[in-house]
């Protein structure tokens, strides 16, 4: 690897043999190091590939400015997410998390630190991404020595959901507040507290998340015509009619028609969380 820029002491940025910019961290790597000069192997500490242009000089303008523990542990956190998380994260999450973290950490110094008010939802909804924040804040204690809050655990899960399903932190938070408001109407339709422990509402949790996405992103599936549909209607009344309601919800609030088909799919799963089991 030869140096094309040194952002500080502890990053430079690189070409690889193929001729491709990187972005190199390692404590002392760029210390009195000049543009065309070889990167020691055992000065590496973690190689940094972006997807575009844009994107690295991105992640190059944000590591000059933090500090180097910083980058350390939201580089762990991340290689703990994509060896605990099945799905494939967008690589800007080494931008947004890296700079959640620092900023959170820097906050907590001078004693300004913000409640979630989406802690309980993000418990709730995405509780393997929870679960890692509150990995990740455990290792900030060891690494930094500074004891977040567990709301922070939240907003770092928030972060890692973004970068599973490339969606903007604000997106994140709407579809969130849109998941919790469907179980409410749910939950009033119906006058009963769900069980949120159950396997049937993991279920429909996977179900709903995809459906909110397709409602922010306003899509639409290719569905096949149910050719039982009205004995449906009939066999789950009561779930279809609050399906109902919550399409014209999401069509007075979202602007978005739910397919008649995808009310039936969602009325099925209504049933599973709404049955009381003798």
């Amino acid at each position: 690897m030869r140096i094309l820029k040194v952002i500080n002491n502890n990053v430079v940025s690189a070409s690889d043999t193929s001729g491709h910019e990187i972005v190199v961290m390692g404590r002392g790597i760029g210390f009195q190091k000049k543009t065309g000069q070889n990167i020691a192997d055992d000065k590496i500490e973690k190689v940094f590939r972006m997807d575009d242009q844009k994107s690295a000089d991105r992640l190059k303008m944000l590591l000059a400015d933090i500090p180097l523990e910083h980058i350390q542990v939201s580089s762990k956190i991340i290689d703990y997410t994509n060896g605990h998380i099945n799905k494939k994260l967008n690589k800007n999450i080494y931008i947004t998390l890296t700079d959640h973290i620092s900023f959170a950490i820097e906050r907590y110094k001078q004693g300004l630190n913000f409640s979630n008010p989406l802690l309980y939802e993000v418990k709730v909804f995405y509780k393997s991404e929870f679960a890692i924040g509150m990995y990740a804040l455990n290792l900030i204690k060891s690494c930094v020595g500074i004891e977040l809050p567990k709301d922070e655990a939240a907003s770092i899960a928030l972060h890692i959901v973004n970068a599973e399903y490339n969606a903007q932190i604000g997106e994140m938070m709407g579809i969130t507040k849109l998941i919790r408001n469907i179980l409410d109407i749910i939950r009033n339709y119906f006058n009963i507290e769900i069980n949120e422990q159950s396997l049937d509402f993991e279920r429909f949790m996977t179900h709903l998340k995809f459906f909110v996405f397709r409602i922010y992103k306003n899509e639409r599936i290719q569905t096949e015509d149910i050719g039982f549909k009205e004995i449906m209607q009939k066999q789950f009344a009561p779930e279809y009619q609050c399906s109902k309601k919550i399409a014209e919800y999401i069509k007075a609030e979202y602007h978005h028609e739910i397919q008649d088909e995808e009310l039936i799919y969602l009325a099925v799963h209504i049933k599973r969380i709404t049955f009381k089991k003798a």
